[in-house]
Formats: structure tokens, sequence, C-alpha cells
């Protein structure tokens, strides 16, 4: 036996690929696979919100204050935005290396909201490949 039980195991990190692929906006939006970093994932928040009080001021502007309407419309518009938030988050819970089925930690009242933001909008993900895939780069 050469082998020095005293000494510390080396580091696998010197053979972790540290490649990052890109990924389109269309994927980035609207596909539930891959991984977002944190930066993309907070553009996107900030987007969404943007969109969201630009809409809510155009359909008020375009159907005159008619509280019905306006209600239905942005039932409407919100779908697509729902849609794009779940996607966000499960890319940045893979991130993680986390299943995106985390995404339902938000449903837990007052503890899931705080911890999802903590979880996607402040932890740094794996720097190397995870199970879902390569890091991303912006």
């Amino acid at each position: 036996m050469s082998e020095n039980v005293y000494q510390a195991p080396e580091s696998n990190l010197a053979s972790a690929s540290t490649e990052t692929t890109t990924l389109s906006i269309k994927e980035i939006l609207f596909s539930f696979k891959g991984r977002i970093p944190r930066k993309t994932y907070w553009y996107s928040v900030l987007g969404m919100i943007l969109a969201s009080f630009v809409l809510m001021f155009l359909v008020a502007l375009l159907t005159g204050g008619n509280e019905s309407a306006i209600s239905v419309i942005m039932l409407i518009l919100y779908i697509p935005l729902i849609w794009i938030s779940l996607a966000i988050q499960v890319k940045r819970w893979h991130d993680r290396n986390k299943s995106g089925w985390w995404v339902l930690i938000g449903l837990v009242p007052v503890i899931g909201g705080i911890w999802a933001l903590i979880e996607n909008g402040f932890l740094a993900g794996d720097e190397a490949e995870n199970r879902f895939g390569q890091p991303t780069s912006l």
C-alpha cells in the first residue's frame, strides 16, 4: 500500500468542466429545461414587473376605465407572465441542482416565498456541470 491515509484526498475541481452554454431569449422565457444564473433570473423578474405595469397602464388607457373589461383582458395577458415566471424559477432551481418541483415551495404561506427568494435570488448555483446541464452565461 503506497497510499498515504493521512493525506487529504485530491480535489476533483481540476477535472470539473467550467464550460458554459448560452440560451436564447425564447429558451430562457418559455422552456423548463436548462439552467440560468442569478443575473439572468433578476433581469427576467425585473422585466416581468416592468411588463406588468406597462400592460396594466395600456389596458386601463384603452378600455377607458371599464373595470370588468380591464379584469378580463388582464387575466388573459397574465397567463403568459405566469408561464414565464414558472419557467425562469424552474431553471433557477436547476442551477441550484434541485428539482424544478421546488417551485411549489412558494405555495407555503410566508416562509415558502422567503425560502424561494433566498435560494433563487441570492444563493449561487453550481459552477460546474450538474444533472441539469452546463452552467449558462447571460
